[in-house]
């Protein structure tokens, strides 16, 4: 998303001006180019050298005393492919709702044609004035991108909202924003994680499954503008933004969530690694182990196949795509599986290597579709997995 792009980070007068700094890093470690404008409250909060350091690019902070060039505002307006100003103050904020160009970066952000997202940072009472609101909906309807801020307690000791959000938060949606928005409008189901079964009130059955793929898919839908429901098992992963999540324990559980939400779907994608089965009379208080025995036995029975459930309710205007870990036999494992069930796709891997598969950050990935194409994704990070089999999903949708 970011490598080779040309980022313009404009920073004001505020105390969050220091956020800018973790802002700056992100893009870079992302692979961008990154142009920092500052205004001269904001050099009261840090210095010019930390930016220039970090972004190994002169920091613009003067129109008249600017030594590069004598147009290198416009320079730097027409070369990139996006704006973020943050802190945004009341002032910057005033100053783009009504076309003013006093400073080098109202005058600069004036001649950006790329997308422009503005985050506010302010005390709580000026941030709910009526003519900063005012402004931010002049703004927000000329086509910049209003972040909201957060709430809580401020620098001023007041409480409410006008915290800056985290950089990390800021940086996704920026890049949501630099998004082609080819998913707008549909509704995509997605499942991840693994799914646990009790034996008794410590013990389960469960999978090595860390959910980072499914995670990784509905991030990536939602980035590309879909709405999206994460029904997901128990992981140690953040929902991610603007995503509507659902937790779940048990196979029971995450058939109820996703046959709940199936009507609604257009795209269903199930990445979760499902315990095929779950223990018939799972106790209420611990197992005591127990001297001269020799060994536990524990009577199992057959989790529903939510996948195969889905696949028999689905329409013919809904598309179904599954996932297959497989260990051996990857091709037949894979295309029974998709027959048996009634899936559009099938997304199938080898697990067990140290860089596919499950608690991986990357994965190897093969696609089967119902056509009997198929297609061999090279090894990817899961991010690039997701998009590239969203790519195919919509190809094979039209």
């Amino acid at each position: 998303m970011f490598e080779d792009k040309q980022i313009l980070l404009g920073v004001t007068g505020g105390i969050a001006a220091y956020k800018a700094v973790e802002l700056l890093r992100l893009f870079k470690k992302a692979g961008a180019s990154v142009n920092v404008i500052m205004t001269a409250s904001a050099q009261k909060f840090v210095g010019k050298t930390t930016f220039e350091v970090l972004s190994e690019n002169p920091v613009l902070s003067d129109l008249y005393f600017d030594t590069q060039s004598s147009v290198t505002h416009i320079d730097l307006a027409t070369r990139a492919d996006a704006a973020i100003i943050a802190p945004a103050t009341a002032n910057i904020i005033g100053k783009l709702a009504h076309g003013i160009a006093d400073d080098a970066l109202s005058t600069t952000l004036l001649a950006v044609t790329s997308p422009i997202m503005i985050c506010p940072s302010m005390n709580t009472d000026m941030y709910q004035n009526i003519r900063v609101q005012r402004n931010l909906d002049i703004l927000e309807s000329d086509g910049v991108h209003i972040l909201d801020p957060d709430s809580g307690v401020l620098a001023c000791k007041t409480t409410g909202a006008g915290r800056l959000p985290e950089p990390w938060f800021i940086f996704d949606r920026v890049k949501a924003m630099l998004t082609k928005k080819d998913l707008k409008g549909k509704r995509i189901l997605v499942s991840a994680g693994p799914t646990v079964e009790a034996i008794d009130p410590v013990r389960f059955i469960s999978n090595h499954s860390s959910g980072k793929m499914g995670y990784a898919v509905a991030k990536a839908a939602e980035n590309r503008g879909a709405s999206v429901t994460l029904v997901s098992g128990p992981v140690s992963l953040d929902c991610p933004v603007g995503v509507e999540q659902i937790r779940v324990d048990s196979c029971d559980q995450m058939a109820g969530a996703m046959l709940d939400h199936l009507k609604e779907a257009d795209i269903i994608i199930k990445v979760a690694a499902v315990a095929d089965y779950r223990p018939v009379d799972p106790k209420t208080c611990k197992i005591k182990k127990k001297d001269n025995t020799k060994g536990l036995s524990i009577a199992l029975t057959e989790n529903p196949d939510i996948l195969k459930i889905i696949g028999e309710k689905k329409t013919k205007s809904q598309f179904l795509v599954g996932f297959a870990a497989e260990t051996d036999d990857l091709e037949k494992n894979a295309l029974l599986k998709m027959k048996k069930k009634n899936l559009d796709m099938i997304a199938a891997n080898l697990v067990g290597g140290a860089d596919s598969g499950f608690k991986a950050d990357t994965n190897k990935v093969k696609l089967f579709c119902r056509d009997g194409a198929s297609v061999d994704l090279p090894l990817m990070d899961k991010d690039k997995v997701a998009n590239a089999l969203l790519d195919h999903i919509l190809k094979n949708m039209r």
